[in-house]
């Protein structure tokens, strides 16, 4: 049955019994509904309108001012309470919108079906309001909560306020670091590039003194191998001496020719050797030097890795600045809004403070009026108890005088006897409109 929308839909018996009974405004069973009893209703309505605060006033008690302009003001406290629960009753009930109207003949001499109507249409605009006030009481209690944590989140942007301003002067500190770093960064890519180009260079050269070293082992071997054949020709040849000296003349020729071969082999040979020891020297005087630059290298590129690791922590540094500018302009723009809301509700908080203020200045005058009320109907009582009792004063001496006038003459004692009862009676009918 609760919604956020307002209806007014027709209840079950056993529905209406159940929610009177956990309200606790009345605890009857689904046969009193249907025959209703003027009292029970009364009851009911009384406890509902109470609930519902519609009775600002003791419904109880009667206009004392317009009970005043009655001739038998006493006779008619009832009537004027009943008319002022009818009148509240027919009011509330319009203002739950109920499909049909409520007439004092509904209180007095209570319908079935249109007492359920009635009940329904009560019942469902209690459990709206009881809906629409949980619905605010959890909006107050949210505001509440904000409340507790508006010092926490203040506290929270300070810090980051804080925070941002450290890294701001932190960041304008390190500025001439990093731009002395870029500028080392930029030299030393620079020098890389060039003794890159001198490796490059050093690396030719090389592998042209490797080229030529090559060659000249080519020609070793060959100086060798001729060397060698030349031994065995020579032995040869001394083994095929003979006796002619024109022969061995010849031979001796041929052998000097060839030994001045040999000789030239071997010097040329001596020759390439000591130009393959020079270049030797050359290239490990150039290995030495390229190590020299190789280690000039790892610690320029050990530099520029350091100086890489700074730019790296100089971007998580703004990127960190960027998202705690970015938080604090979200939480700027949540503080807005729980500003606002503190303000709408702190505006909400005054009206109910004005309201409830107004009304508990109504109730206060209305209690004076009725304890003024009740001052002057006090001591209209005690006067009219004071003349009831010179009434019966009176009635007593009038009763001495019929005694004395019935012992003074029989002849009279009908006629006081019917007189005195005359009076009696009259007497009496006096005082009950009195005490009435």
């Amino acid at each position: 049955m609760a919604s956020s929308t307002y209806s007014c839909p027709l209840l079950p018996r056993r529905e209406i019994v159940s929610f009177l009974s956990e309200s606790e405004f009345a605890n009857i069973r689904e046969e009193h509904l249907l025959n209703p009893s003027p009292d029970l209703m009364c009851s009911i309505y009384t406890n509902m309108l109470i609930y519902l605060d519609a009775l600002q006033d003791d419904h109880g008690q009667a206009d004392f001012d317009a009970l005043g302009q009655l001739e038998n003001p006493d006779h008619h406290v009832g009537s004027v309470r009943v008319m002022n629960l009818c009148h509240k009753i027919g009011e509330l009930l319009e203002a739950a919108q109920c499909i049909i109207k409520f007439t004092l003949k509904d209180l007095l001499k209570p319908d079935t079906q249109r007492t359920g109507i009635f009940l329904s249409t009560l019942i469902n605009f209690c459990i709206f309001r009881d809906t629409k006030l949980n619905l605010v009481e959890q909006f107050v209690n949210q505001v509440n909560v904000h409340e507790l944590k508006h010092p926490e989140l203040e506290a929270r942007i300070a810090q980051l306020n804080n925070e941002i301003l450290e890294a701001e002067e932190a960041s304008k500190k390190d500025e001439p670091f990093v731009l002395e770093l870029q500028t080392k960064l930029k030299e030393l890519r620079q020098t890389i590039q060039s003794l890159n180009n001198h490796q490059v260079a050093l690396k030719t050269s090389f592998r042209a003194l490797k080229e030529k070293a090559n060659e000249i082992d080519a020609k070793i071997s060959t100086a060798d191998y001729t060397l060698a054949q030349s031994a065995q020709e020579n032995a040869k040849l001394r083994s095929k001496i003979v006796q002619s000296p024109e022969k061995l003349q010849g031979l001796l020729e041929e052998k000097k020719s060839i030994l001045e071969e040999v000789k030239n082999s071997e010097k040329s040979a001596m020759e390439s050797f000591q130009e393959k020891t020079t270049t030797l020297e050359v290239y490990s005087k150039a290995c030495k030097k390229m190590n020299k630059h190789l280690a000039q290298m790892q610690a320029i590129q050990e530099q520029v890795n350091s100086s890489k690791t700074v730019d790296k922590e100089v971007k998580v540094l703004k990127s960190k600045l960027n998202d705690d500018s970015v938080l604090c302009k979200s939480l700027e723009a949540k503080l807005v809004e729980l500003q606002g809301r503190v303000k709408q509700i702190e505006e909400s908080c005054k009206v109910f403070e004005k309201e409830r203020d107004l009304k508990h200045k109504e109730a206060t005058n209305e209690l004076n009026r009725v304890k003024l009320e009740l001052e002057s109907k006090r001591r209209n009582r005690a006067f009219r108890l004071k003349k009831v009792e010179a009434m019966q004063a009176k009635v007593d001496k009038i009763d001495s005088e019929i005694n004395s006038v019935i012992e003074s003459g029989s002849s009279t004692k009908q006629e006081l006897q019917r007189r005195c009862e005359e009076i009696v009676n009259e007497i009496q009918t006096q005082i009950l409109n009195v005490l009435g």
